[in-house]
């Protein structure tokens, strides 16, 4: 079990976070209009994945809108942010902060998401919410960048991700 802070006080996050070179777990996830979105619809294209405890945190909306911005400096890939939000609530944000680059997506049928990339919290006051957490997979899957972010209103290291996603194969 890792272990994150939240207010500077250590919470406990369940699950196997994945390592750079595994390959990304499969998941079945939810888009705004209640369809399923599985990882397999992406393959062929690189992804980055932003986890994040809420779109209505502060962090999650900062990482939302910080990926928004920087989604057309990475060529043939789909952006996502997950959390365990309803899809109405995803929509919400959408409509209001003007998202159109990045896909955001629920764990509402997909909780296994949760232990499969190792960002559940086990703790109160989160338990069953995710910590931050940011991913870049390539065209087949495979991780190439992979961080959990230590404190979960901090946004992660994007310039790594950047470095990490647009060196190309080793």
């Amino acid at each position: 079990m890792a272990t994150v802070l939240l207010n500077g006080e250590p919470i406990g996050v369940g699950g196997r976070f994945p390592r750079v070179g595994d390959t990304a777990h499969s998941f079945m996830l939810v888009d705004v209009n209640l369809g399923d979105v599985p990882l397999s619809k992406f393959m062929g294209k690189r992804k980055i994945i932003a986890v994040i405890p809420s779109i209505d945190a502060e962090i999650g909306l900062k990482i939302t809108r910080r990926l928004e911005a920087i989604a057309d400096g990475f060529p043939n890939t789909r952006s996502f942010v997950v959390s365990v939000d309803t899809p109405y609530a995803m929509a919400r944000v959408i409509a209001t902060e003007g998202i159109r680059k990045v896909q955001l997506l629920s764990t509402l049928r997909g909780r296994d998401f949760h232990k499969d990339y190792g960002v559940m919290i086990t703790d109160v006051p989160l338990s069953g919410m995710m910590c931050t957490a940011l991913f870049g997979l390539d065209e087949n899957d495979t991780i190439v960048f992979a961080e959990l972010v230590q404190d979960v209103n901090a946004e992660p290291n994007y310039e790594k991700l950047a470095e990490d996603m647009l060196a190309g194969p080793a």
